[in-house]
């Protein structure tokens, strides 16, 4: 008998629980999406971040680039980018300089640079001789004619 007695006041206790639980009102709010790639909308500051993550995933290699580089690859690098640099200075001294030229022609490595100086700018044309490519660039002289 006493054991149907403690059944029935856990029952009775259960009930009155779950009534009281039911007689407080029910609070929620809608539920948005926030893009999380900025991409689509989402927080500008996460682009690093998910810039980070794509690139620690990633795995593939670049088939044209070099695996290994000797001591003197680099070196041959540095002192082909030194002679170019220097080669470059030449050009806008010619253009330039305290002496600047009107027209002129300049060829070395395959490539072809003329260059005319008009009254507003001077005109760079470079070939590449292998493929006859050329590229163009206007430089305007900012000197002002009386």
């Amino acid at each position: 008998m006493v054991r149907a007695f403690s059944a029935t006041r856990l029952t009775a206790g259960f009930i009155l629980g779950v009534s009281c639980l039911a007689a407080l009102p029910a609070a929620a709010q809608d539920i948005t999406y926030q893009p999380i790639d900025p991409s689509f909308g989402g927080n500008p500051f996460n682009s690093a971040h998910l810039l980070g993550i794509a690139n620690a995933q990633n795995n593939t290699k670049d088939p044209k680039a070099q695996s290994t580089s000797s001591q003197a690859d680099i070196f041959a690098r540095q002192l082909q980018s030194r002679l170019l640099s220097a080669l470059s200075s030449q050009i806008v001294d010619a253009i330039f300089g305290e002496n600047p030229q009107e027209s002129g022609t300049i060829s070395f490595g395959g490539q072809t640079i003329d260059f005319v100086r008009s009254l507003t700018e001077v005109t760079l044309n470079i070939t590449d001789d292998g493929t006859g490519e050329v590229t163009t660039i206007v430089i305007p002289t900012f000197i002002e004619v009386n």
